[in-house]
């Protein structure tokens, strides 16, 4: 958090909904006495300060100050107010949640009034920061609630519910269950020492080992994790009525891009997001590959070149009617440095079967009739991955602050074997090993975090979260 003298205490108010016109939107708020101040702008403050946790109750938003002397209070808005106690609740604090009307005028009137009544405005990622240090969410289990909120598919979103239920936090918990008892036996060893030959056959290494491997499959996990949060960049490259742009809205499955016979019809790029097999990626439609007179066409073809350049894989299209030209090969051999799938398209037309010098993935497909997208995604799916897929009974990590903590956490654990197995040090070394892994296992899960990290993690936060 940003503020210097933070008191987890403060009760804190922020608009949890987009603020957008909306049938419905909700106001929370949370810390010390926060049902009492809540209460101060409601119509029934008696019911409200008598209900039980995890019950709803329904009111008016009213305005004391300002009531009309005819009329009483000055309503604000029908709403329904749900009531959390603590330590149930998700800030582990006494929590509101006022769900009113959504327009944008009720809203703010309604956040403004609890301003006026003694709550601050929330800092990004507070409601979250509090979960934490309350001891109801550990920090993999905050950062997949970001994680949850950024998700662009279906798998993302499913990853990252993983993390948020537990699975990564589980995971670090019986690796340090693994090391905690190496380091318990060893210490027994320097207590108690006896007659080894070696400081190897003073302790079972069989843990340490099984720690390795799992703290290894952990980081190796990272590659495709990353790809489903960020997304992969992917570039429609080729030549002028290579079928670019019916590829294009055929993936979207929308039209989005002009289609026509004439050439040169697509002068500059479009992009949007599209999902292959639950991986998200940019999808970029680009202008057709060719020499041209046309100031402006030409400064299309010269933005294609710059795009496909920094893709993470480039669809080469090729026109199955018309075949593989000197042109098309000497512009993939140019760009191979970057992944690319050649794809031979319009192939309910032609009955050619073409090769591509060079090619290592090609697919056959008819974007107009939607033949062979399947292969083709999986295709796409199976090069973005690698080998760095994680199975569906593993859990992945869910950021890069996570994956270099676990990275720490294997070298020490390797280094510890090293040492044992060489004998170039003493017990005391192991020990020293083992408890840096423990320290970087900790901060994985929160156990162990300086200031400066939590910082930077919840400040990514919207407000509301």
């Amino acid at each position: 958090m940003t503020n210097v003298k933070y008191n987890p205490e403060d009760p804190i108010a922020a608009i949890a909904t987009p603020l957008s016109p909306g049938a419905l939107a909700i106001v929370r708020a949370s810390g010390k006495n926060c049902v009492q101040l809540v209460s101060r702008v409601f119509s029934r403050p008696k019911a409200l300060l008598e209900a039980e946790g995890n019950t709803i109750v329904y009111g008016w938003i009213v305005e004391r100050e300002n009531a009309d002397k005819n009329r009483g209070d000055n309503r604000i808005d029908e709403v329904l107010v749900s009531v959390f106690r603590a330590p149930k609740s998700f800030t582990g604090e006494e929590m509101c949640e006022i769900s009113c009307h959504g327009g944008v005028s009720v809203v703010n009137a309604v956040y403004n009034l609890l301003i006026k009544n003694g709550f601050r405005p929330a800092e990004r990622g507070e409601f979250t920061f509090r979960a934490y240090i309350n001891g109801k969410a550990d920090l993999t289990r905050a950062e997949a609630v970001r994680e949850i909120i950024d998700s662009k598919t279906d798998a993302s979103r499913s990853h990252a519910a993983g993390r948020l239920s537990g699975s990564l936090f589980e995971e670090i918990d019986g690796i340090k269950t693994l090391v905690t008892d190496t380091l318990a036996a060893i210490e027994v060893d320097i207590e108690y020492p006896e007659d080894e030959e070696t400081i190897a056959d003073s302790f079972d290494q069989n843990d340490l080992v099984t720690a390795r491997d799992r703290l290894q499959s952990l980081a190796d996990s990272w590659k495709s994790e990353k790809i489903y949060q960020d997304g992969a960049k992917i570039v429609l490259a080729g030549k002028t009525n290579a079928g670019k742009s019916s590829l294009f809205n055929a993936l979207l499955k929308e039209d989005r891009s002009i289609v026509s016979d004439i050439e040169g019809t697509t002068r500059d790029w479009i992009e949007s997001w599209v999902s292959f097999d639950g991986i998200p990626a940019r999808l970029f439609d680009t202008a057709g590959l060719r020499k041209t007179d046309d100031v402006i066409e030409a400064r299309g073809v010269e933005l294609t070149k710059d795009i496909a350049a920094t893709a993470d894989l480039m669809l080469y299209l090729v026109d199955s009617t018309k075949g593989v030209s000197a042109e098309d090969i000497e512009f993939v051999k140019n760009n191979n440095s970057i992944p690319t799938v050649v794809v031979f398209n319009k192939i309910d037309t032609s009955d050619k079967q073409l090769e591509f010098d060079g090619a290592q993935n090609s697919v056959y497909i008819s974007a107009k009739k939607g033949l062979g997208l399947g292969e083709l995604t999986t295709l796409v799916k199976k090069i973005l991955l690698g080998s760095s897929q994680v199975k569906s009974s593993h859990t992945g990590l869910g950021s890069e602050r996570q994956k270099q903590s676990v990275c720490e956490a294997l070298e020490r654990v390797e280094h510890a074997l090293k040492i044992a197995a060489d004998g170039s040090y003493g017990l005391d070394a192991v020990v020293q090993d083992l408890e840096d892994c423990l320290d970087s296992l900790g901060e994985v899960t929160g156990q162990v975090t300086p200031d400066d990290v939590l910082g930077s993690i919840f400040s990514h936060f919207c407000v509301g979260k």
